[in-house]
């Protein structure tokens, strides 16, 4: 029997095909985390693979987030299978596992939220051990990470730890073999990560006291930490205390270092191999004893930033004839069988018909207030107070032929080519007192209107004065509408307004031809956009290595948000690697 766990980063990952990754990571049961997809969004060709049977748990409350799936050979398929960790999951009792454990301590809201992320999937299979028939129960979860900006979420890990840890020392107390693996978020000891020096009080972390208290030193005499050669710089003196579960990695390689499963992919410290090992396969004494011959990590697998683990018995797997009701084959929607029409009909309320649409709303999906002015475009706008319909403006004391023209004329025209703004007009336009001429059609250097000829908008703007400009670009007033080479107020009758100016503006028709220095002739259209899009500045070298810096942006919510800086170009390492990258950072000036 072998067994495989693997952190994917979005079932998306399989990118040649779920079918050809799982033959060739070429196990009975292959454990994978952080599917990140719902079970609306779960494909046929994604669910139903041929030659295994899979079972599916998705977060409830987020898309695109969480969630975990066991595949399954057919000639290794479960005798039960079951969701989440609570029971609260189960609908159909026949086929799963139970032995939940003493509840208790928590409340029940607190177990809802628990098992609402889609972290956990249980397969119920037996095997043959020294020719005897045993039950072994496989956990596979996707433990919370503890997100430093959202105190909350800490605490949500522990209680998650304590759950499954109730769990699964229930399942074993019943006479069931357990199996624990998957991505627990911890990295157990200083061995266990690249840079524990880094890290304060990195023993008295909570999520490594849990893990303390789950397993059993079991290195045949050997301390975590410690090489054949000499004592590594990852030891730790504080025995371990003693649990009911084995590290099956750290039961064949007790001393082996530098052992990671999980990288930051976007600093390239995969490159350099500075990470941790938070993917485990962990294991009751018993089993590892009678059972486990070999267990190891795949780096050279990759496609995600964690990397599968792998664990091999020497007990063969017993298959069932039936499959578990759990199994992704029973759902509705790949079973084949004919669903009723009131599984597509949802009783919604008529005072607020967009909160009830969907019984589960998921994240980024559309607010309340957005579905409800979906369902009703015109909003408090279309619909008085008594409930009746308004008319529109232009229905009042206008001719039904006038109407037409109208709507027509307030009927905004397409957008058109950006570039069409640019281009030289042949014959020469006659500006008018109340209709600004820009910067860019005089000729001049600048983007702003000239302080010294103020032309007043209607409305009470100014040119120059709060008018909204882009670099390079023609300027669109609030209250007119940029059209051709002049600006307009939207509505009104430009014909009638040029023919009135004529004669008063005859003599500034000479100075009005069109020739923006933009486009002047023999300018090529890249050397304008040059111009007005200045590029960021040349990157520095970094002074350790005299190589170009890369830009970065800070992505992170604070003061420093969308502000760009320079680093060194190499992947990130511990201080001590050369080949790493080094301490340089500075940040982009904008004035430059």
């Amino acid at each position: 029997m072998k067994i495989v766990s693997w952190n994917i980063n979005g079932i998306r990952t399989f990118k040649g095909g779920i079918k050809k990754a799982l033959e060739s990571l070429d196990a009975d049961i292959v454990c994978v985390q952080e599917t990140k997809v719902t079970r609306d969004l779960l494909d046929e060709r994604t669910a139903i693979v041929e030659g295994y049977n899979s079972y599916f748990s998705f977060s409830r409350g987020r898309s695109g987030y969480s969630g975990v799936a066991t595949y399954c050979k057919d000639s290794a398929t479960p005798f039960a299978a079951e969701e989440g960790l609570t029971g609260l999951l189960t609908t159909n009792h026949e086929g799963t596992i139970g032995c939940y454990g003493d509840l208790r301590e928590f409340s029940s809201e607190e177990l809802q939220l628990l098992d609402n992320e889609g972290r956990a999937v249980l397969t119920q299979h037996r095997v043959m051990c020294e020719d005897t028939p045993e039950t072994v129960t496989v956990i596979n979860v996707y433990c919370p990470r503890a997100d430093p900006e959202k105190p909350e979420r800490k605490n949500f890990k522990l209680q998650f730890y304590k759950l499954l840890q109730c769990r699964a020392e229930a399942i074993l107390e019943a006479g069931s073999r357990v199996i624990i693996l998957g991505d627990v978020n911890t990295s157990h000891r200083p061995i266990d990560h690249c840079d524990p020096d880094y890290i304060d009080d990195f023993d008295d972390h909570p999520g490594r006291k849990w893990l303390n208290g789950l397993l059993v030193d079991d290195s045949e005499g050997k301390e975590y930490g410690k090489n054949d050669e000499e004592e590594s710089e990852n030891t730790s003196s504080k025995p371990l205390s003693s649990g009911k579960f084995v590290d099956t990695f750290r039961h064949f390689h007790p001393t082996r270092s530098k052992a990671f499963t999980c990288w930051n992919t976007m600093t390239g410290a995969r490159q350099t191999n500075y990470g941790t090992r938070i993917d485990y396969i962990f294991a009751d004494h018993p089993l590892v004893k009678m059972g486990f011959v070999a267990a190891d990590i795949m780096p050279e697998v990759e496609g995600s930033d964690h990397c599968p683990v792998w664990g091999k018995l020497c007990c063969p797997l017993l298959s069932s004839s039936k499959l578990p009701p759990f199994c992704t084959r029973n759902l509705p929607e790949f079973a084949g069988r004919q669903q009723k029409l009131s599984r597509f009909l949802v009783k919604m309320d008529q005072q607020q018909p967009a909160r009830e649409a969907c019984r589960d709303p998921l994240s980024g999906s559309q607010e309340t207030g957005e579905t409800r002015e979906n369902l009703n475009p015109l909003g408090s706008a279309g619909t008085s107070s008594t409930g009746k319909k308004r008319k529109l403006a232009v229905e009042s004391g206008v001719p039904k032929s006038k109407k037409i023209m109208t709507l027509k004329a307030a009927t905004p025209k397409p957008q058109g080519n950006l570039l069409a703004f640019f281009k030289p007009k042949s014959m020469p336009v006659a500006p008018t007192r109340e209709d600004p001429v820009s910067q860019c059609e005089r000729g001049e250097e600048r983007n702003e209107v000239t302080p010294s000829q103020p032309h007043t908008f209607k409305g009470g703007h100014s040119a120059g004065q709060d008018v909204p400009s882009i670099p390079g670009t023609r300027t669109e007033d609030p209250q007119g509408v940029c059209m051709g080479d002049n600006v307009h107020e939207p509505g009104s009758n430009i014909q009638g307004v040029n023919n009135q100016n004529q004669g008063k503006d005859a003599a500034l028709a000479s100075e009005a031809t069109v020739d923006p220095p933009c486009l002047r002739k023999g300018a090529s259209l890249g050397g304008f956009w040059k111009t007005v899009l200045r590029g960021p500045p040349p990157p520095p070298p970094c002074k350790s290595h005299g190589e170009p810096c890369v830009l970065r942006t800070v992505k992170k919510a604070g003061p420093n948000m969308g502000k760009q800086f320079f680093v060194c170009n190499r992947p990130q390492g511990h201080a001590s690697n050369p080949e790493a990258r080094c301490n340089f950072f500075s940040w982009v000036d904008k004035g430059k």
